[in-house]
């Protein structure tokens, strides 16, 4: 079997290399085609003889992703099917506004995570996502930017299929690709990682430093509440949580985003709000009000505007930071919470 050679780092490139007798500069020239110039073929690679071209592929694969559907919205959002090398779908999604663009990427195929409220929940996590398949997610979605908005990629969210954090070291390593001037040159300042909140986790990339964004999916910051619709908090509370999102903070200097969706008759109530706005006293943090994207079984229901406007003013009222974010790709099952390879 032929290995995957971007599983390579440069140095290893260039020992290989020299061991084939060949000069080490060779394997700087291979990674720049595979990581910046992004390359799916070895026949791309136009500055190696083609002696060099034709041994690299007989001994080695680019196991690049192959979009294999794309779906584009009355809004302008973009869904990518993304098919992997072995023969496994994951979704991306790339939201355009006027000055913008942002990437929505897969970190899983599938989610372990049973949300009730979210399609990608219902699909089994069949595997997580290799460092280069994120990156290949990316890079399409920039390629895609420039050619129908005449602009590269901005911003990329780690809010697609799958839960980020525990795909950790894949994750991470992508991440740093992503913002290596030796892959795409990304500020990691203009990327976010999604999580439902996996405390140890939490901790664990503070302690690593990272210099990205966190947001959690919230919805709820009652513990009775949130375990009814987010499995995950039975084992990791709200108290856990917090102590976590604090030690985040002390370390990064960093504020939190909360992701929180309102739903009728769920976390609609005055003591909803005040549980938040309580909540949000304990760490700096701004609070995101997403608009609910159904999944088809109708179990949940967006609360009224005049409740989300009493969240609003209460969190306001508070001093804290709060934005009401609309939906994009709804038409095309790419919003918030509909990633399920129905496509």
């Amino acid at each position: 079997m032929k290995k995957d050679i971007r599983s390579y780092s440069k140095e290893a490139l260039r020992d290989y290399f020299v061991s084939q007798g060949q000069q080490s500069f060779r394997g700087n020239q291979v990674y720049e085609w595979l990581w910046k110039k992004n390359a799916h073929t070895f026949e791309e690679m136009t500055n190696l003889s083609k002696e060099t071209r034709l041994f690299l592929e007989e001994h080695f694969s680019i196991n690049h992703i192959a979009v294999d559907n794309i779906q584009r919205s009355t809004d302008g959002t973009v869904k990518n099917a993304v098919k992997l090398h072995d023969g496994l779908v994951v979704e991306s999604v790339m939201i355009p506004t006027e000055n913008r663009t942002t990437a929505c990427v897969s970190s899983q195929v599938g989610c372990a995570m049973g949300c009730t409220f979210c399609a990608t929940a219902r699909l089994k996590k069949q595997r997580n996502l290799l460092p280069d398949e994120i990156y290949d997610q990316v890079a399409a979605i920039s390629k895609e930017s420039e050619l129908l908005y005449g602009h590269k990629l901005t911003n990329i969210v780690f809010m697609g299929m799958g839960e980020p954090l525990l795909n950790y070291e894949n994750v991470m390593k992508a991440i740093d690709k992503i913002t290596s001037e030796e892959g795409l040159g990304m500020s990691p300042r203009r990327i976010t990682l999604s999580t439902v909140g996996i405390p140890k986790m939490i901790k664990r990339m503070a302690d690593d430093q990272v210099k990205f964004n966190l947001a959690l999916s919230l919805h709820s910051a009652i513990d009775e509440v949130r375990s009814k619709m987010m499995p995950v908090n039975i084992s990791n509370n709200l108290d856990e949580l917090m102590d976590a999102l604090q030690y985040w903070h002390q370390k990064t200097g960093n504020r939190i985003t909360f992701e929180y969706v309102v739903w009728k008759g769920i976390n609609d109530k005055q003591k909803d709000i005040d549980a938040l706005v309580h909540y949000c006293k304990q760490v700096p943090a701004k609070v995101n009000l997403i608009e609910y994207n159904p999944i088809d079984d109708g179990a949940f229901e967006q609360a009224s505007p005049i409740i989300i406007e009493q969240y609003v003013s209460e969190l306001e009222k508070n001093g804290i930071i709060v934005n009401i974010r609309r939906s994009r790709g709804k038409d095309i099952d790419a919003a918030c919470g509909q990633l399920a390879n129905k496509s």
